[in-house]
C-alpha cells in the first residue's frame, strides 16, 4: 500500500517567535510550532498528554523541549516524550521549512 504524504503551508518563518508557541491548524488538527534558538522549528500536537494538562504553546520551552502550563510536565520537541518520572507523549510532526515558508507534512 502506498502512504501519499501531504504537505501544507502552515506558517511564514519570519513570523514564528523564538522560544514561545505558534498554534496552526492543518486538517482539523491544532498543532504547536515552536522555533528554537538554533532556528529549528519542531511541530508537535498542541496538547499536554496530561489528562488535565493544557494547551502547549502557552507552555515554557528551554532548548529542545517544551513545559506543559498545567502541570510543568517536560515535553521533548523532537520526539513528543515526556520526560521521566512523569509518563506520556505527543504526536509530532514532521516540518519543513524552504525559503520563508514552514511546512507540515502529514
Amino acid at each position: 500500500m502506498i502512504v501519499t504524504k501531504t504537505r501544507t503551508l502552515v506558517a511564514n518563518y519570519s513570523d514564528l517567535p523564538v522560544r514561545a508557541g505558534y498554534a496552526v491548524s492543518v486538517d482539523g488538527m491544532e498543532i504547536a510550532l515552536f522555533k528554537v534558538t538554533n532556528g529549528k522549528v519542531f511541530g508537535i500536537e498542541n496538547r499536554s498528554p496530561h489528562p488535565k494538562g493544557g494547551v502547549l504553546t502557552e507552555g515554557l520551552v528551554s532548548g529542545e523541549y517544551v513545559f506543559c502550563p498545567v502541570y510543568d510536565w517536560k515535553i521533548s520537541l523532537a520526539d513528543g516524550k515526556v520526560q521521566a518520572p512523569d509518563e506520556g507523549q505527543v504526536k509530532t510532526y514532521q516540518v519543513e521549512v524552504e525559503d520563508n515558508n514552514v511546512y507540515i507534512i502529514i
